[in-house]
């Protein structure tokens, strides 16, 4: 949902695109964020229901997607940068991020195909590079421990496929026959169990594929609806199963590495990755209650809500609305700036000025600038997702990469 020109939304009456809306009509944009973005909507809106992983990858900063697209604009059809925001609708999993070092090191002792597929010699140094620095804030450690999380990531994505095929038969007979002792019991976090079962998963969806052993260097995250979490450029990820509200920066690119039969990247990816290190936490998000709403009594009396997820980012916020009773109603302040809502459970009523229209499960709406909008349930579970952009307020998130600042 939104403008990006290989895909634009379209008004299912006049077929019209929103691109083309909204480039005729600035005024949809407001000024301020038509002259920043270029008359498009700065952010994508999806929904994505995972029933099988989908890729490794990572997305590139705004100076790396310049580059990308000058070289190869078939794989990198845009010159943007694309963080990203997921939110959980389900139970949700995923990869997220390098996991802390001491869990690299935990599964490189205990999973002997790992070790086997990077060899002895690369994972050795990695440990010796490591110890005792593991959690070390001293710029110096930092520095080593990344360089050496990078090369023993790049042994591992620069495996033979002959090598990958011979590992992977030997990792999932390990975990079809250890269970709960895979991986010498798994760790505080993830249990052998659950990581035996997970390798056992992904092999019957991509056999043989590097992605199995690029699951042993991320963190594992589980997420219950409502809970969310931000990727910034250049952080690797991949998404396992369950129904998510993702929004992003408007951009395509994407560079891939695991789990996908697309074009891979990986020279790229090895490249492009900042090397953090740390536990899912750290990445996840806390909503907190948006101010700028009016929730009559009735949706008071029965615990309705609206939820902000606002990301350090100035392309995208999410408002997450839960109105639990017939008649309860949600007043939204206008704002400097383009909206998108979607409703993903019940139905009720969506209002802009005199113009009042159907809502319910899977409708979507654009909302223009300077525009108070009204949502009124019309049952007991009403839920909408509103994707928006104001940039009163919002700080420039200096989103670049580590590369960069330097």
């Amino acid at each position: 949902m939104g403008t990006h020109p290989s895909n634009p939304s379209r008004d299912l009456v006049t077929q019209r695109t929103l691109l083309d809306l909204v480039q005729d009509n600035q005024a949809l944009l407001s000024q301020d964020v038509a002259e920043r973005f270029g008359q498009k909507l700065p952010f994508l809106f999806k929904i994505l229901s995972v029933g099988k992983a989908l890729s490794i990858q990572a997305h590139p900063d705004k100076k790396l997607a310049e580059e990308l697209h000058k070289r190869d604009s078939k794989n990198y059809p845009d010159d943007n940068h694309k963080p990203e925001m997921t939110i959980a609708v389900t139970t949700f999993d995923g990869l997220c991020g390098f996991r802390p070092l001491a869990e690299i090191a935990h599964f490189l002792k205990t999973i002997p195909s790992l070790r086997n597929l990077i060899e002895d010699a690369e994972a050795s140094a990695f440990e010796s590079t490591i110890k005792g620095q593991e959690t070390s804030t001293d710029p110096v450690a930092e520095s080593q421990n990344k360089k050496a999380l990078q090369r023993v990531f790049a042994a591992l994505m620069n495996a033979t496929p002959e090598a990958i095929a011979s590992a992977s038969k030997t990792l999932v007979e390990s975990a079809e026959k250890e269970g709960d002792a895979f991986a010498a019991g798994g760790l505080p976090s993830t249990s052998g169990s659950t990581l035996s079962s997970l390798v056992q998963r992904l092999n019957s969806q991509f056999p043989n594929d590097i992605g199995l052993f690029v699951f042993f260097f991320l963190n594992y995250v589980t997420l219950s609806p409502g809970e969310a979490m931000f990727l910034k450029a250049d952080d690797i990820h991949a998404y396992l199963s369950g129904d998510i509200i993702e929004c992003m920066a408007a951009s395509d690119n994407v560079v891939r590495a695991g789990f996908t039969p697309k074009f891979k990247d990986v020279p790229t990816l090895v490249d492009m990755l900042t090397y953090s290190y740390a536990p899912i936490e750290e990445q996840k998000m806390t909503p907190e209650d948006y101010a700028y709403v009016t929730l009559n009594s009735i949706a008071y009396s029965s615990a309705s809500h609206a939820q902000l997820y606002d990301p350090p980012i100035e392309e995208f916020s999410v408002v997450k609305t839960e109105l639990l009773r017939k008649g309860a109603k949600a007043t939204f302040e206008a704002l400097a700036g383009p909206s998108i809502v979607i409703c993903t459970a019940g139905s009720g009523y969506i209002g802009v000025g005199p113009k009042i229209e159907e809502i319910k499960a899977g409708y979507v709406f654009f909302v223009g600038a300077t525009a108070e909008l009204v949502l009124e349930s019309d049952g007991y579970e009403f839920t909408c997702f509103k994707a928006f952009c104001e940039l009163q307020g919002k700080e420039d998130s200096g989103e670049f990469s580590e590369r960069e600042k330097l």
